[in-house]
Order: structure tokens, then sequence, then C-alpha cells
């Protein structure tokens, strides 16, 4: 049972033909037989998870039916504040901290019923690594495969079965990466979609909330259940919620979707672009009208992304940096530095290449619905080839399809769609109109009832 989809889960809950205690005692098995070797969980949270579960057992079982995720086991990125765990943002300066309210996400899928197996791995501080004192989660698909940053943990558990979705956060790609590697869906909703409350910030015009799992439908349930206005954070927009879940049942005919050719596929490799063009190719057989479209210089947006990021960050840790700089990892620490020494015409110069390309962008949807695009250049590395990569290809290149739609705060749902010579995943990826989740979800649960890439699992974990 732990590899049904959210929404498959939901309808045996609401029919009482799985109970939720039993169903939660199960997933604390799981992941005490596994995590040990994947290490994607840094707290589980059995004693809470199991009051939940009888709490909705008895509602369930009175008639009193909250919604899709009554009684779904969930667990969030450990960026997320708990009152009822530690959140240590993958840190040294953080790891004893115990907040004393939850994040408005966090509350949000719980008064929807859902059921909080624990929190999960995190680079440090949501950046490139995990600080020297973290093991970092194993890709299941491979341990040694590369299990991406900065939500690792989430794409790990998700992926392994060790939870039924997961919250993540994507500054430059930290739901996209993990989300192709590991073989789950993932969606970064539109920048003010979801509350950022209560969630450890990198740089927070760039940050997103939103969650990672196993198909676009239930990435649209999770969706609906945390999106909206929110008086705790006055950038989450108060456009009115969709009906995310009906968005993504219905068809993509006549729905209008972008190939940007050059764009995806100079420099990517060509197994990479092999996905991508079946992935086309399934869209036109659903009866949607794909075309090829030119697409906005994107190097200058994407090359400048460090600069946002790095002094956004710099501000974020301005109390704690350089004061306390013995207890960061060199990769924050270095990001850090960047924002420290940046000029104030730097970012200047750094904020009109984001707001030229956000505008090109925004003018491509006057005509489509939806862009289709990779996610990597690359396939799946191994962890050891992983910081070679880092080293030898500039930033820009290796973030090209990721970091510019942080820029622009587009909505974006990354989808499995194949795998390599080597059984690794590989993924591509939606981009939408801003505010306009539901196209995505709509084009990216379509492609995933006419392909079955999101429901394998790894033969390492059955």
């Amino acid at each position: 049972m732990h590899y049904l989809a959210l929404s498959e889960l939901s309808i045996l809950l609401r029919t009482k033909a799985i109970s939720p205690v039993e169903l939660v005692k199960h997933m604390l098995n799981r992941i005490n037989a596994l995590d040990p070797q994947l290490e994607s969980y840094v707290t589980v949270t059995a004693q809470r998870a199991l009051e939940q579960a009888d709490r909705a057992e008895r509602e369930i079982g009175s008639g009193r039916w909250r919604g899709p995720l009554h009684g779904v086991p969930l667990a969030y990125k450990d960026i997320f504040y708990t009152d009822f765990a530690l959140t240590t943002a993958g840190t040294a300066i953080h790891k004893s901290f115990q907040p004393t309210y939850s994040a408005t996400a966090v509350r949000r899928l719980e008064a929807a019923g859902a059921i909080s197996l624990g929190k999960l791995k995190t680079t440090e501080q949501a950046w490139t690594e995990h600080h020297p004192t973290v093991a970092a989660p194993k890709n299941p698909w491979g341990a040694e495969l590369y299990a991406g940053a900065s939500s690792s943990g989430s794409g790990v558990a998700t992926a392994a079965g060790l939870t039924f979705g997961a919250l993540g956060s994507d500054t430059g790609g930290s739901i996209r990466f993990p989300s192709a590697v590991n073989g789950v869906t993932g969606l970064k909703p539109t920048w003010g979609r979801v509350s950022r409350h209560g969630v450890f910030e990198l740089a927070a015009s760039l940050d997103h909330v939103g969650p990672m799992t196993r198909s676009a439908v239930d990435c649209a349930i999770m969706l609906g259940a945390i999106a909206g206005a929110d008086p705790a954070d006055p950038t989450a927009v108060h456009d009115s919620v969709e009906d995310y879940q009906a968005a993504a049942l219905r068809s993509v005919a006549g729905m209008r979707i972008g190939l940007p050719r050059v764009y995806a596929t100079e420099g990517v490799d060509p197994g990479i672009v092999a996905v991508w063009q079946a992935a086309a190719k399934v869209f036109e057989d659903l009866g949607a009208i794909v075309e090829e479209i030119s697409f906005p210089e994107w190097r200058n947006a994407a090359s400048t992304w460090p600069i946002l990021c790095s002094s956004e960050t710099a501000l974020t840790h301005a109390a704690t940096y350089p004061s306390k700089s013995e207890s960061y990892g060199s990769a924050l620490s270095a990001l850090i530095d960047l924002g420290r020494s940046s000029t104030a015409m730097d970012l200047a110069s750094a904020q009109h290449a984001r707001l030229e390309f956000s505008s090109r962008l925004r003018a491509k949807f006057s005509n489509l619905d939806v862009i289709l695009v990779p996610v990597t250049i690359w396939p799946t590395p191994t962890t050891a080839a992983t910081a070679d990569i880092l080293q030898i290809s500039p930033l820009e290149d290796l973030l090209r399809f990721t970091c510019v739609f942080d820029s622009t705060g587009s909505p974006t749902l990354t989808l499995p769609g194949g795998f390599d010579d080597r059984g690794a995943p590989m993924a591509i990826q939606l981009i939408g109109a801003h505010f306009d989740e539901a196209a995505v979800l709509q084009a990216g649960a379509a492609f995933q009832r006419a392909t079955d890439w999101h429901s394998r699992h790894s033969r390492h974990f059955p």
C-alpha cells in the first residue's frame, strides 16, 4: 500500500477499506526498516502520527470526513517550523531550535486531516550541500546516484514509499532537482501562491513552497490545502484558490504548448533531449496544439541569479555570519561571502536582468497555456561526480531550466519522463503563466494518464 497514489489512498481511507491506524503503523515500520539505508528523515514523529491516525479513524468512522487528505501520512522538509519537533534547517547553528508554532503550510495540511510522519533532511539552509555533520540521503534508484538538492529528503522519502507526499521548497531548483533525479512529481507554485510563514529563508524573493508527490493529481490535492492568503505572510496573494484537483482531470485537447527548441536542446545531453521530444509527442497525440516557439534570452537572467540569491542569503544570515562562521559549511559560507561582497550596482544590474526576462517570458503566455522544457542539462550524475560537475560547469548552464523560473516566480511542474540506460530517472518540466497552476496540473495529469513513468518505483525498495 505504500506506493499508492495519494488520491487512490484517499478513496480507500474514506470508504474504510484501509484503517488510518494500521496504515500509519505500516509506514512507521517501513521507515524503521528502510530509512537507516536511505537516511531521508531527520525526525520521525511516531507518537503524534499514531494519535492523529486514531483521531482520523474515529472521525472518518463517524462520517466526519475532512477531505482528500484526511488520514493521509505526509512529511515535511526540515525548514518548515513545527511546534511538535525540532526544525534544524540542516544546519549546526539551528540544531536545537524548537519553534513555538508550526508553519502555515504544515498547519493547513494537518487541519485538512493529514498525518505528520516527521521531518525530512535538507541541505544546509536549503542551499546546495549538506552540512558536514549531516549524512546526505541516498537515491533509492541507486545508492551511488545523486539525490538532489535541496529538498533531498523529500524526494527520497516520496520515491521510496516512506511518505505519500512531502513539502519542499525551491529557490533555484530545490523542488525540481530532487523530483527529477528521484522520479517523483514536484510542483513549484507561483511565488506568493503559498504562504512562507514559518519557513526558514534562503532568499526571500526567490523562495517558493510546494508539494512533492507521486502524481500531478496528488500535487493538486496538496496545493488545494496549502494555497491562499495568510495574514502572517503579507506576500501571500489574495487571489482565489481554484479547485486544482478538478483542473487535473481535464483534457488537454486544444491546449497550446510551446516548445523552445534552441533553449531546450543546445548544450543538453541527447538523452534528455529525447525524453523532452517524446513528451511533446505524447501531448500532440492527446490533442494539444504543440508548436515551436522562440524563447527570451535567458543567459543574463541565469548568470545574475547568484547575485540576487547570495545578497538575500547574506541578509538572512546577518545575525550569525560571520560572527558564527565556524558553524557553517563551505558551500553556504561561499554563497554568503558572495552576497556580502556584491555591490549595490551588482544587485541593481541583476534586478534589471530579472525584470527584463520576466516581462519577456510573461508575454509568451499571451498565446500559450504552458511551455515544455527539460529540468537538467545532464542525466542523473553519481554523487561522486556531482562535485566535479559543480566545479567545471558554469552555474548558469547547470541552472538554466530552474533558476530563471524562480526569478520570474512562475509556476512549474516536474514530471518523470523516462529512464536512462542505467535505470536512473529522467524528467520533463511544464512552465505556466503566473497563478495558472491549474494549467500545468491539467497538462501534467493528462501526460501521466497517458504514460506510467510516475507509477514506477525502484526494485531495491519494493
